[in-house]
């Protein structure tokens, strides 16, 4: 099938068939669709969209572009669960989650992903910490899961390998925003890695991919509907994403931040997690022990996970599993992050609450900090980004700090600071507060028989 042929009835409305996207995923993979005619499909499916038939074989065709792993052999000693975000600016929940549900009994070899667009990536935060391997081989990825009960690692070159050609490109040419793309690049991989439980993070606001309450609904059931129809039990959580979460955005930094929250969470820390993603973290964690059989209920788990912060058995889960990936020893105690040469506070030019802040452009910042790619393949500096990020509402007096910025160089840290001062509007009254988890998708009930 010509690839040309193929862009051209999805470029007019055609939906395109099973064999014709089982040929584009062969060429993904095989390298007879060059670049330009992956980003043309992209486009055009961006702009047409899919059924919900296109939509099922677009996964399917990436789940089984490699290699699907099976973990009955393993012998692993709980349920098999994960964790998915839709992307947004600050995300680090992945980092301190995969510890806490591992603490509570499940096994979480979590499949993370590189920055896509103006969000963060797991894999690129991972990767500040000197030596840890995104890409384990089996023996060593099966030892982390025995030694820490979980391990967040890349997809590999042999796990849906058409969904990792694709991802970078849709990075780079603004074909990001596609329910059915989205869906079948999370879908593929958590399909591909052998799971019996999933919970979603689909963000919402002016930081996610998705900014409307509508649309990151509509992506939420069909993720979920895809993949219990796929026979994998999965719960979705609609989060707020119309500020940063936490304090920090940039690599090494939201590290600090994920290691500071699984021990500051203990009684008597200095500096307690901040809220927003103290909660967030704690929700998916309880929705995901509940899924996967652990507790009874989600208040039973969310208790269960509260414990294994306060008790510090997160935070061993967590230092247990860098360790045995190849990264500092004792992480908890020297993670030994990289740091910015030049570190500045961003004044804030007038006296006022933080009214508005445009995430996606803080995000953006971050890219242009070289915390991000403009191509695919570009390095990522660990060291830049910010730290201090205050939430909505805060009150500021003028001169104040509305953000550090940590940049390579005095020119990098002056061009950030004009951004965020343009991204975060001040004004006279704060804004009403708004839940980080707004909304929440479960499977669909099986229609009532006649």
């Amino acid at each position: 099938m010509r690839a040309a042929e193929i862009i051209r009835a999805k470029r007019d409305g055609r939906a395109i068939t099973e064999a014709e996207i089982q040929a584009f995923v062969r060429g993904l993979v095989d390298g007879s669709w060059s670049e330009g005619q992956a980003a043309a499909l992209a486009m055009a499916i961006v702009w047409r969209g899919m059924t919900r038939a296109e939509c099922v074989a677009l996964t399917q065709a990436m789940t089984h572009s490699g290699q699907v792993l099976d973990w009955r052999d393993a012998r692993l000693p709980g349920p098999v669960l994960d964790k998915h975000s839709t992307g947004g600016v600050g995300d680090k929940v992945s980092l301190p989650l995969a510890a806490i549900v591992a603490a509570c009994g499940g096994v979480v070899p979590m499949i993370s992903g590189r920055g896509l667009g103006h969000t963060g990536g797991t894999l690129d935060k991972l990767e500040a910490l000197p030596g840890y391997t995104v890409n384990p081989p089996r023996t060593q990825l099966l030892a982390a899961l025995g030694a820490a009960g979980c391990a967040i690692v890349g997809a590999g070159a042999d796990l849906a390998p058409a969904d990792k050609r694709l991802y970078a490109i849709r990075d780079v040419t603004a074909t990001v925003e596609s329910v059915p793309l989205i869906t079948a690049s999370i879908l593929g991989k958590k399909l591909a890695a052998g799971l019996q439980g999933l919970v979603l993070d689909v963000k919402v606001g002016n930081g996610a991919f998705l900014s409307g309450l509508d649309e990151a609904q509509a992506l939420a059931r069909n993720l979920v509907d895809v993949a219990c129809g796929a026979g994998l039990p999965t719960q979705a959580l609609i989060t707020d994403m119309n500020q940063p979460l936490g304090r920090t955005a940039g690599n090494a930094l939201e590290v600090a931040e994920s290691i500071a929250l699984l021990t500051g969470a203990r009684a008597g820390a200095p500096e307690p997690p901040e809220p927003r993603l103290l909660e967030l973290t704690l929700a998916l964690a309880a929705q995901l022990l509940h899924l996967g059989g652990l507790d009874a209920s989600v208040a039973a788990a969310r208790a269960r996970a509260e414990a294994a912060l306060a008790s510090g058995a997160a935070a061993e889960r967590f230092a247990r599993m860098v360790a045995a990936l190849g990264g500092p020893a004792d992480v908890l105690a020297d993670a030994r992050l990289p740091v910015a040469p030049v570190v500045r506070p961003v004044p804030a030019l007038r006296a006022g609450h933080i009214a508005r802040i445009d995430t996606r452009a803080l995000g953006l910042a971050v890219v242009a900090l070289g915390g991000g790619r403009a191509r695919p393949g570009d390095a990522v500096d660990p060291r830049v980004g910010f730290s201090g990020l205050r939430p909505l509402g805060s009150a500021l007096a003028a001169g104040e700090p509305l953000l550090t910025v940590h940049a390579a160089s005095a020119a990098d840290a002056e061009a950030a600071a004009r951004a965020v001062q343009a991204a975060i509007t001040l004004a006279e009254a704060a804004p009403p507060p708004t839940p980080v988890v707004v909304g929440r998708v479960e499977a669909a009930a099986p229609p009532a028989s006649a």
